[in-house]
């Protein structure tokens, strides 16, 4: 291979390459003949980054499934459930949700009366003091999410669809609090 024509085509694919390493090449010349700058006093410790909740992104499937069953958490711990409706369906026939019941809960109880609250998004009214966290439902290519807190005591916790059928098919996972 000729080198000449190697750098040619090298050069002529990136200009930007080769202006920034001139620009480069120059400011360590600069800087090398620059006299030394006194020694900065005791720098701060850089600030510590700030966290936000712990994002678990879940995807809702036309074949009634969440992809992930499991979501293990610290009591406490604040987390942010991203959902997004894989599918090509009308949202009318398919949608998802992801609610978080409370211990004790009653499923087949709250699926039912579910069912019946299709007005309200699936989320029945009578049913708000056993829904510790919960999303609006998304249909195929949309995306919506719910920022919470993990219960303070430990346990095994259901979250679940709401849309009709969906929990009845196996749409529901286990949030783990230890």
């Amino acid at each position: 291979m000729n080198p000449k024509v190697g750098f040619r085509a090298a050069a002529s694919r990136a200009p930007r390459f080769f202006a920034a390493l001139a620009l480069l090449l120059s400011a360590a010349t600069t800087l090398s003949a620059a006299p030394a700058a006194p020694a900065p006093a005791a720098a701060k410790p850089a600030a510590a980054p700030a966290t936000g909740p712990r994002v678990i992104k879940l995807k809702g499937l036309e074949t009634m499934q969440y992809d992930i069953k499991i979501i293990q958490a610290k009591p406490g711990e604040a987390l942010k459930v991203v959902l997004t409706g894989v599918g090509s369906m009308p949202k009318s026939d398919m949608a998802h949700n992801f609610t978080l019941l409370a211990k004790g809960t009653n499923e087949d109880a709250f699926v039912m009366d579910a069912a019946m609250a299709k007005d309200n998004g699936y989320m029945p009214k009578a049913k708000a003091s056993s829904v510790l966290a919960s999303t609006k439902l998304a249909g195929g290519g949309e995306t919506v999410e719910v920022v919470f807190n993990a219960p303070k005591e430990p346990g095994e916790y259901t979250y679940l669809c709401t849309f009709p059928a969906h929990s009845m098919s196996g749409m529901k996972g286990k949030l783990v609090v230890k």
